[in-house]
């Protein structure tokens, strides 16, 4: 079972009456809103953590670009 836990910030009262403003505009609160704004950031994080391994996983598997073998430089110039 997820328990939720509280989290004390510091922000300057010039933030804290534009965020007031900002939630009522989107019919929340100011908990609400910090609460989705870093559970977005924590999840594209995941995701753009998953995508780099991925990329790299590729990277270190090589591409087939659909060219032919050449021949080895030891090939070329067999005598």
């Amino acid at each position: 079972m997820k328990r939720d836990q509280n989290l004390t910030i510091r922000l300057t009262a010039q933030t804290i009456r534009q965020a007031k403003i900002l939630a009522a505009g989107k019919g929340s609160s100011v908990s609400r809103l910090v609460t989705e704004t870093i559970e977005r950031l924590v999840a594209e994080d995941a995701a753009y953590s998953a995508a780099q391994d991925r990329a790299l996983a590729a990277l270190d598997k090589g591409y087939h670009l659909g060219g032919k073998r050449r021949a080895t430089r030891d090939e070329l110039h067999e005598r």
